[in-house]
């Protein structure tokens, strides 16, 4: 692997199972700061994420300490029922943490039952009651997609044109549905953010991120740079190749 300083963040280059590994140790790392209480560790969706957990619960490669301490949720999700295939924190639960035997009281979905506007608010009053008001998770997970976007941040979305104070918020998409997302604010209030990133087809998404213009409003990762110093980026030798 390699690794260097980007104005995005650290970002590690390396084969894949390489890049598996480092994100456990990365969880490692956080939970080692906070020794006195269970910490946020916040999921996320697609498919890269999706191989990650089989790899994970093949090898049990969590160890029992980070699965006790930790209180599992995801970043965003769709409003669709947990049992959908389309679900984030769905397929989180059937390929991890339930393989894992990570306990029902350490696991916190979104409330996706209720109208999307009123689970976000309740998403963020449990939230803050869990953890406390202004900050986000402990542990951010994050993907990227084709398109450069992250979270349910998606190139031009109102969120990133004018950003709430809220942490937490609904946002409908076009052509997407509504979806339930940590919001730029959130991201800033986060203590440590991995965004994982695989395949040559985020090869020049990835490229737009750190060498295109400055434009995050149609690049939504160049948010990112706003809390560099947290942010740890692991891409793989084939997304990276145009860097």
């Amino acid at each position: 692997m390699t690794e260097s300083t980007t104005p995005f963040g650290r970002l590690i280059v390396g084969e894949k199972e390489e890049l598996f590994v480092k994100a456990v140790d990365l969880a490692s790392e956080v939970l080692a700061k906070i020794p006195s209480r269970t910490f946020s560790w916040a999921l996320t969706g697609g498919s890269t994420p999706q191989e990650w957990y089989r790899w994970c619960a093949a090898g049990r490669t969590i160890s029992q300490e980070l699965r006790s301490r930790a209180v599992f949720t995801v970043s965003d999700e769709r409003h669709v029922p947990l049992e959908s295939d389309q679900s984030n924190f769905g397929n989180a639960e059937r390929l991890l943490l339930a393989p894992l035997g990570v306990p029902i009281e350490h696991r916190m979905p979104w409330p996706v039952e209720r109208p999307a506007t009123e689970a976000a608010v309740r998403y963020g009053e449990a939230f803050a009651g869990a953890f406390g008001r202004n900050r986000a998770y402990d542990l951010c997970m994050l993907g990227m997609g084709d398109d450069a976007h992250t979270a349910s941040l998606f190139p031009g979305s109102p969120l990133l044109r004018e950003p709430t104070k809220r942490l937490f918020t609904s946002v409908e998409v076009p052509g997407r549905g509504w979806r339930l997302t940590i919001t730029p604010t959130g991201l800033f209030a986060c203590g440590k953010i991995v965004l994982m990133t695989l395949g040559a087809g985020k090869r020049q998404a990835l490229q737009r991120v750190f060498q295109g213009a400055d434009d995050p409003v149609n690049t939504p990762s160049q948010i990112l740079r706003t809390c560099a110093d947290r942010v740890v980026w692991l891409v793989d030798n084939a997304a990276a190749a145009s860097l």
